[in-house]
């Protein structure tokens, strides 16, 4: 079993919309094999809570016009990692030591990557440059 077309299509979609914000460590694992509940964690991150929010709001922007609302948003408040449940996937948005300290790709290092488009990572590549 692997992660469906339609989560690989959202995952991708909120991978670019991340990129489109700056946000760096972007990285789509399918966890369809491990869990029933999704098939994709999408992962980011931002150096401040305040681009964690835009990234985020960019996310859901961009998502409503595919046709997918999240069920569940939580973490804004704190604006230091915010989850977006959108059935499919499970976006993970976080500011950078979160994502560092956390290393969600470490826990899940047995399930495969998708491959996400070069706009996703060119953007890092050229801030990094």
């Amino acid at each position: 079993m692997t992660a469906s077309p339609r989560a690989v299509e959202l995952a991708t979609e909120a991978a670019l919309a991340a990129a489109d914000k700056l946000a760096t460590d972007v990285l789509a694992i399918d966890v369809s094999e491990q869990l029933v509940i999704t098939d994709v964690f999408v992962l980011a991150a931002a150096p401040n809570d305040r681009q964690v929010r835009a990234i985020v709001d960019a996310i859901e922007e961009r998502l409503l016009k595919v046709g997918a609302k999240p069920i569940r948003r939580e973490g804004e408040r704190e604006g230091r990692w915010v989850l977006l449940d959108f059935g499919e996937i499970v976006v993970h948005v976080q500011h950078a030591e979160e994502r560092e300290y956390y290393a969600l790709e470490r826990l899940w290092r047995d399930c495969p990557t998708l491959p996400l488009p070069e706009q996703v990572h060119a953007g890092a590549v050229a801030r990094d440059a």
